[in-house]
């Protein structure tokens, strides 16, 4: 169905309606050790925009991850290159920065990807972002990606953190799964295509 006037919030534009920007996936999860997204995402769309509301992990200090496949959800575990900065502030001001996290990007690696790091899972903690995953079903290009976050740490920090990488495949990416590093997470995941 088209997002219409909910466009303005994801793409910044005031007053369009369009069939252009189109909600795919739109699902709440509980206790999910995962949440995979085997369907919708093909050459009909050019980027997909995902949408993270109040990710809480079970486990305290859990990586929010994600990982793609090119051969609809048996596998993930594609080769990427990624890069990771993050600011933070704590609530009794006592640190604050601005950092590159050396831990958290790969280097050509096949490991789940870190959205969000070290998430607290207190009853009033989670974490909340965006990821933009661009032309998926190229058989040309690697397939690039960016990610924002925003959330807390189970150390009373506030956290924006921001990634960027690619997959170094040209074959068409068609699946991808979400998980905590380690346990289960609450959470509403949404994703639509965007012509």
């Amino acid at each position: 169905m088209p997002l219409g006037a909910n466009k303005a919030a994801i793409m910044g534009v005031a007053g369009v309606s369009t069939g252009d920007v189109v909600l795919l996936y739109d699902t709440d999860h509980s206790n999910a050790s995962t949440a995979s997204i085997t369907s919708g995402i093909d050459s009909t769309y050019g980027e997909y925009i995902f949408k993270f509301y109040n990710i809480n992990p079970a486990t305290d200090d859990a990586d929010f991850t994600f990982q793609t496949s090119t051969d609809g959800g048996s596998n993930y575990n594609l080769t990427l290159t990624s890069t990771v900065f993050f600011a933070y502030q704590t609530e009794d001001n006592s640190s604050n920065t601005l950092s590159y996290l050396t831990a958290q990007d790969q280097a050509q690696g096949t490991a789940f990807q870190s959205l969000h790091h070290d998430t607290g899972n207190a009853a009033d903690e989670c974490c909340v972002g965006e990821l933009h995953l661009f032309n998926p079903a190229s058989t040309t290009y690697v397939k690039h990606w960016y990610a924002r976050f925003a959330g807390s740490q189970s150390n009373n920090i506030i956290q924006d953190e921001y990634s960027a990488g690619y997959f170094n495949t040209t074959s068409d990416i068609d699946a991808v799964q979400f998980k905590m590093a380690s346990g289960n997470f609450d959470g509403t995941i949404k994703m639509w295509g965007v012509k």
